[in-house]
């Protein structure tokens, strides 16, 4: 954990970092505060909107909805790994956290961000069976396997996590205990392996997915039911749209050396994985699809009666 790529390294052990944050005065701080505060209520009220809503209402009971709710609750957990710690920071004078604290914070953000993009492609998985083999659908994504997916996508975010932090928190650090960072988390000493690690997880989960959605494609233009097509696109589209914010920013920022050419650029691109894509998830999911909107309504009316 390092504040500059290139230097001396010693061995020196340290008990505490310094996370940089941004540069600015009282006034881009407090700003700053203001609108990572703003988008963490949003994502927290979305993402937990979501829970309660496929949780409450039993036509939401199924697989695509059961995956929908994981999603939701990895994109609350994986964003109040960061902000919390991030926003009082802000006005904190030394803005200090434990070794501890840090191995801590980047362990469970690299499990959460990766579970979630194995969830995604699982997704993916999820809807190639439902409008390619309807018939089967039921027993093949039955909920035992669907918990297998889930478990699955956790353990093998699990595993990449161990050898992410491992590796971090084993190699000896600059003579300096402070991060260029607003949390936890710099690639520039285990650059070669990450980049071989999220290399195989980004490019193994994106041929899942067009693989997948190359089959609907052609189910899609099969179909006779312009209501149907027009269904089916707009559940698929969502999911796209999720993935291809999720796989492009994770893409730039961790599987692409160079592709960010400062550490400001890169706090810029962290801010959109850790804090806009978790609140434009529910957003994305509730706005394009019927049945959500729907149990929306229904739980609307249910609470005003109440």
């Amino acid at each position: 954990m390092t504040t500059h790529r290139h230097g001396n390294l010693s061995a020196m052990p340290f008990q505490e970092f310094v996370l940089e944050g941004f540069r600015g005065g009282v006034e881009t701080q407090a700003l700053l505060f203001a609108i990572f505060l703003a988008l963490y209520v949003v994502t927290v009220m979305g993402n937990l909107t979501m829970i309660s809503v496929i949780s409450l209402d039993a036509r939401l009971h199924s697989p695509m909805y059961f995956f929908l709710k994981n999603l939701s609750f990895l994109d609350l957990c994986y964003s109040s790994v960061i902000t919390p710690n991030a926003l009082v920071n802000f006005f904190s004078f030394s803005k200090v956290i434990s070794f501890t604290g840090c191995a801590t914070q980047l362990f469970f953000f690299s499990l959460l961000i990766t579970t979630e993009g194995f969830l995604l492609g699982v997704m993916a998985y999820d809807h190639f069976v439902a409008i390619c083999s309807p018939l089967s659908y039921a027993m093949t994504m039955c909920p035992t396997r669907c918990t297998r997916l889930v478990m699955g996508t956790y353990c093998g975010g699990c595993f990449n996590s161990i050898v992410q932090t491992s590796l971090t928190f084993q190699l000896p650090f600059c003579s300096s205990n402070r991060i260029n960072h607003f949390f936890c988390d710099d690639t520039a000493l285990n650059e070669l392996v990450m980049f071989a690690i999220c290399e195989l997880i980004i490019v193994g989960t994106t041929l899942v997915v067009l693989i997948s959605y190359g089959y609907i494609t052609v189910t899609i233009l099969r179909m006779r039911s312009g209501s149907g097509r027009q269904k089916v696109i707009s559940t698929c589209g969502s999911h796209m749209t999720a993935m291809s914010l999720f796989i492009g920013t994770v893409f730039v920022m961790y599987a692409q050396p160079g592709a960010v050419e400062s550490m400001e650029q890169g706090k810029v691109v962290s801010i959109f994985y850790t804090l806009v894509i978790p609140m434009l998830n529910p957003l994305i999911y509730s706005l394009r699809n019927k049945d959500v909107k729907d149990a929306l309504r229904r739980l609307g009316q249910r609470q005003a009666a109440l």
